[in-house]
Parts: C-alpha cells; sequence; structure tokens
C-alpha cells in the first residue's frame, strides 16, 4: 500500500521474533531480512538495504542448495539496490546470476522469469543500451501476457518500461501509448495514493515536455508531487525528483 513506516514495524516486530525463536541460519530469519531491505529500498536508503538483503543472503547461501528460486530472488534483490544506486556493472552481475538460477529452475513461462528479464532490460536502459533493454522488456511482456490478469499491476509495470525506453529514444508518441496502457492498469488496481501512480503520473509529464507540451507536464508533474507527499519520506528521492521537475518544466511556460 506504499506505507512502508508501517510496513517496517511490523516486519520489525516479526523478525524479533524470528530471532529468538529461530537458528541463526534458519531461512525464515532470511525471509524476514529480506523483508526489511525491501521496505528500505523502497523509502530509498539504499545502503540499508543491502545492508539486510546482505544478511539475509549469507542465510540462504548456507541453508539452501545453490540452484534454489530463493538464492536466484536474493541475488535480484541486491541487484535492484545496485541498479538503484547507479552502480549499473554490479547490477547486471547480480541480475544474471539470478537469471541464471531461474532459467534452470523454473517453467519459461514463469512470471519470475518475466521479472528477471525486466530487470536486465532496466539496468540497460539506465546505460543507455536501448535497443538490450527494448529487447529484454519485450521478453518480459510476453511472458506476463500469457501468465497474468490483463489488469494485473505487473503487466503496468512492463508497459511502463516499455515506454521509458521510446521516450529516451526519442520516440514521444509511442512512449507516451505504453505510458497510458500503463497508468489506465494502476487506476484500476491502486490505492489513489500508491507511489506506483506518482510514477506514472511523472513519466507521463516527462514525455509531454519532452514533446513541449508545458502545461500538461505542469500538471502531471503535479499531481505526482501531491501524490508523493501523501506516500514518501520527504527525502525519499522520487518526490525530490518530481519537485525539481516540476519547478524546471514551469521556468519553461
Amino acid at each position: 500500500m506504499g506505507d512502508y513506516s508501517k510496513a517496517l514495524e511490523f516486519y520489525e516486530k516479526a523478525l524479533k521474533i524470528d530471532e529468538k525463536a529461530l537458528p541463526s541460519n534458519h531461512p525464515d530469519l532470511a525471509s524476514s531480512y529480506n523483508n526489511i531491505g525491501e521496505v528500505y529500498n523502497d523509502m530509498g536508503d539504499y545502503s540499508k538495504a543491502l545492508e539486510f538483503y546482505e544478511k539475509s543472503h549469507q542465510i540462504y547461501e548456507k541453508a539452501l542448495p545453490s540452484n534454489h528460486p530463493s538464492l536466484a530472488t536474493s541475488y535480484n534483490n541486491i541487484g535492484q539496490v545496485y541498479n538503484n544506486m547507479g552502480d549499473y556493472s554490479k547490477a547486471l552481475e547480480f541480475y544474471e546470476k539470478s537469471h541464471k538460477i531461474y532459467e534452470k529452475a523454473l517453467p519459461p513461462n514463469h512470471p519470475l522469469l518475466a521479472t528477471s528479464y525486466n530487470n536486465i532490460g532496466q539496468v540497460y536502459n539506465n546505460m543507455g543500451d536501448y535497443s538490450k533493454a527494448l529487447e529484454f522488456y519485450e521478453k518480459a511482456h510476453k511472458i506476463k501476457e500469457k501468465s497474468l490478469p490483463s489488469n494485473h499491476p505487473s503487466l503496468a509495470t512492463s508497459y511502463n518500461n516499455i515506454g521509458q525506453v521510446y521516450n529516451r529514444m526519442g520516440d514521444y508518441s509511442k512512449a507516451l501509448e505504453f505510458y497510458e496502457k500503463a497508468h489506465k492498469i494502476k487506476e484500476k488496481s491502486l490505492p489513489s495514493n500508491h507511489p506506483d501512480l506518482a510514477i506514472s503520473k511523472h513519466d507521463i509529464g516527462l514525455t509531454y515536455e519532452n514533446m513541449g507540451e508545458y502545461s500538461k507536464a505542469s500538471q502531471f508533474y503535479q499531481r505526482a508531487v501531491d501524490i508523493a507527499q501523501i506516500s514518501l519520506p520527504s527525502n525519499h528521492p522520487h518526490l525530490q525528483l518530481y519537485r525539481q521537475r516540476l519547478q524546471d518544466v514551469k521556468k519553461k511556460m
């Protein structure tokens, strides 16, 4: 629901019980560390996220066989933090370790494989290799279309990612088409103040800005700021980005 402080409060209660009741290398303890890492990642506190994801990973390495899907998820999570931190070569290294396990352990249309393709695509997108990014995003999208209902939030993420690549490639009408598909799904499936809706508003705003339609861009940036102010910590990188974009576009009007 995007209420990260509440999530953290309950995950930490769970962790205290797990730490007292379980041996130090028990997989449930790893899950607990993992959950806390995920919240810190969502909050934009990447060093904290890495700390908890690595605690989780150390347990999984000792407790599970080397091709276990949970180990792949663990590599994946660490890769995600490195991606968020802008360390793309590290991110790619962990995402590829994760992908190798998923390919061996899962059927070819499994949603986790789609997530994996998606994550690798995201790194290539961040590195500016757009044709590679599109290749992996489209692999992810094909799996999701087969395995998920048409209004699933994960499909929205997929449309969103493809839109982002087209935006960066300068094909703004294509970008808008995919961003709007993503937005329609998110509006149906998420609470009205969910942080993912702010991302969607921001992305549409950015496309309008790139097209030179500054008043439309301003409207979408403002909506992104409004949602993020309610749902994110005041120092979250996304909120700061939305405010900056809004400020910058107003100067162009």
